[in-house]
């Protein structure tokens, strides 16, 4: 289980209970220190089961999941999953994503927003609707004879992957957060090598509205779509 967290002392706690509750515990949870000057590193470390609480310097989302993917396959892991710091994974979200491993290399999970930061109509149907219909564009875009099977939508805070194959095509990038969608350059590099590869309904996590609400929706799906808005350096990390 891999959480990369940057400074989330505040959302952190919940996505710990989050994970303390899942119905499948048979996990060791890894955090990535993004070099946080909160009380981030403290509080993972408390998480009440099989928790490491590794540093990452270098900044980004892409870079600290990426140290913590290679981290757990290091240590023998085989099955890998990963959510944000500012998330709330469903109580079925470990075993539904174990369950899938099963027959899939790749799994891109759905986000919902947080039913804690009480969500209006637009962020709970209409802007999702839009992220949706820029992922039938993505088909566009993102296709060629390299590929080995169509384009999907993902979230970086909601997949499942195989050992095997993160290894095998590259894994996440290490890049700055501003530099790139490191979800949708881990599903390609992915597509590439495996045919093995869905988008499910069913493996649900909760994320924040943090960036949308202080974005704006098209600010944010323009951000979304190769950072076509660039936000000042200071607010790059709303993340």
């Amino acid at each position: 289980m891999i959480v990369p967290a940057y400074n989330e002392a505040v959302l952190l706690p919940g996505a710990l209970a989050a994970l303390a509750a899942q119905t499948d515990r048979d996990f060791t949870l890894v955090v990535v220190d993004n070099a946080s000057t909160d009380d981030t590193a403290a509080l993972a470390a408390a998480f009440p089961g099989d928790v490491e609480v590794i540093p990452e310097p270098a900044p980004g989302a892409g870079t600290a999941a990426d140290t913590g993917f290679r981290h757990a396959i290091a240590g023998g892991a085989t099955r890998l999953l990963r959510t944000d710091a500012d998330c709330l994974p469903a109580l079925d979200w470990v075993s539904t994503g174990r369950a899938l491993l099963d027959t899939a290399d790749l799994i891109c999970g759905r986000s919902v927003p947080r039913h804690d930061e009480h969500p209006g109509l637009i962020e709970r149907r209409l802007y999702p609707a839009a992220v949706r219909l820029a992922a039938r564009f993505g088909r566009l875009q993102h296709r060629g004879p390299e590929y080995r099977c169509p384009f999907v939508l993902v979230h970086g805070h909601n997949l499942a992957i195989t050992a095997a194959l993160y290894d095998q095509c590259g894994g996440t990038p290490r890049e700055a957060l501003g530099d790139g969608s490191e979800d949708v350059t881990l599903l390609n590099r992915a597509r590439r090598h495996s045919d093995r590869i869905i988008r499910a309904e069913n493996l649900v996590v909760e994320s924040s509205l943090r960036r949308l609400r202080a974005w704006g929706s098209r600010r944010t799906l323009l951000w979304s779509w190769d950072r076509r808005y660039r936000p000042a350096p200071d607010a790059v990390h709303v993340r």
